[in-house]
């Protein structure tokens, strides 16, 4: 089926739960949803409503106010989104992911196995950044996976995963790994106004920041024909300084950047320590516009360096997209640009609720050659 064909009759009926943590991003998914189904009625909506409750001493509850029974259920989390809080004993307290976690489970446990299908929306994978294990430590991500799978759960959607290979962990449940790596180069070449004449003579360099991001910067650098670059990215493993070990060696290997515009890609930026001294290096060696495009822009360490090099010139602009929590006093700096999902996602639930295969979609390689062919 075309996606461009709606249909108005569904296998089973949708029921959309949207946490509170990713309201803004829900009501838009379910705005998709309804265009998609061909639903004009203003008063109509997939949200099913949900009370989420907080007691003073800490613990809580979420309740279901309305039947799911015999729904394809989705539940939509965001669990990287800091800016829930919360009283504790009369303090205030932001949720942290655990948190968050915690009220999926509560979520699946109030439907208490009346839905037809129990599936579960985290763009930002729980404990995607502990996936492996290097001495002895907890492995979460493969933890909170088998925690789903024995909850029920029959699917499990997110974006960009820090390390497809969690998923080995649940072989026999459905787990999705989307990229919105096309949605992010149309924004990109659009707001840029990336020549054709730009993109024929290959006038961009995609960077790596690391040998771990190796094969996302070479998936850009094949669907836009443009060549590639490296940082070497050495870390001193035998000390921690606020929660990481420090970088202490950062070389470039690469083609000469004089001239050219740079696009740094990773799956996230945490405090930018790497993106920042990777602008810097580069502005140094002549580059003429630095920009960085991430799935999530967490700024663990807050805005006030990304300010720094924007005013200096070192930094032209960072593209990440609305799967997570993004401050508004960030979302209105004029280095950042916002890249709006929920289409994509509509998508998404649209297809796995009629049972139509995602493959199309999940070939983004396809979506950025198109979005190329149109700018030449």
């Amino acid at each position: 089926m075309s996606e461009e064909v709606f249909s108005t009759s569904p296998l089973g009926e949708l029921g959309l739960i949207v946490m509170k943590n990713i309201w803004d991003f829900g009501e838009k998914v379910d705005a998709e949803l309804k265009r998609r189904y061909n639903i004009d009625d203003p008063d109509f909506t997939f949200k099913v409503d949900i009370t989420e409750t907080r007691f003073s001493n800490g613990e809580a509850k979420v309740q279901i106010n309305e039947s799911v029974r015999g729904k394809d259920v989705f539940i939509l989390s965001d669990i990287g989104n800091y800016g829930i809080t919360y009283k504790m004993f009369g303090f205030e307290n932001r949720m942290a992911p655990d948190e968050h976690f915690a009220d999926i489970k509560r979520v699946i446990s109030a439907i208490n196995g009346k839905a037809k299908r129990i599936n579960v929306v985290m763009p930002l994978m729980y404990g995607s950044r502990q996936h492996r294990r290097k001495a002895r430590e907890s492995l979460d991500c493969a933890m909170a996976l088998h925690e789903l799978e024995d909850m029920g759960v029959h699917g499990i959607y997110t974006f960009d995963v820090h390390d497809p290979n969690v998923q080995n962990a649940i072989p026999l449940l459905t787990f999705e790994n989307i990229y919105p790596t096309a949605e992010i180069v149309k924004d990109f070449l659009c707001r840029e106004n990336i020549s054709d004449e730009e993109l024929d003579n290959k006038n961009i360099i995609i960077i790596s920041p690391d040998t771990g991001a190796m094969d996302r910067a070479v998936y850009y650098s094949n669907v836009l024909q443009q060549d590639i670059g490296l940082f070497y990215k050495r870390r001193d493993y035998s000390r921690i300084v606020n929660g990481k070990n420090p970088i202490v060696e950062h070389e470039y290997i690469g083609k000469n950047v004089e001239g050219r515009d740079i696009l740094i890609v990773d799956d996230m930026i945490a405090s930018g320590e790497s993106v920042l001294d990777i602008a810097e290096q580069l502005k140094a060696q002549k580059a003429r516009r630095v920009y960085a495009a991430v799935s999530f822009a967490l700024f663990t360490e807050g805005p006030s360096k990304f300010d720094e090099y924007y005013e200096k010139g070192q930094l032209d602009a960072v593209y990440s997209t609305n799967l997570t929590y993004v401050p508004d006093s960030i979302k209105s700096k004029p280095w950042y640009r916002h890249v709006d999902m929920s289409k994509l996602l509509g998508k998404f639930i649209y297809n796995i609720n009629l049972d139509i295969s995602l493959s199309s979609l999940l070939d983004k390689t396809r979506g950025i050659r198109r979005i190329v062919r149109k700018k030449n």
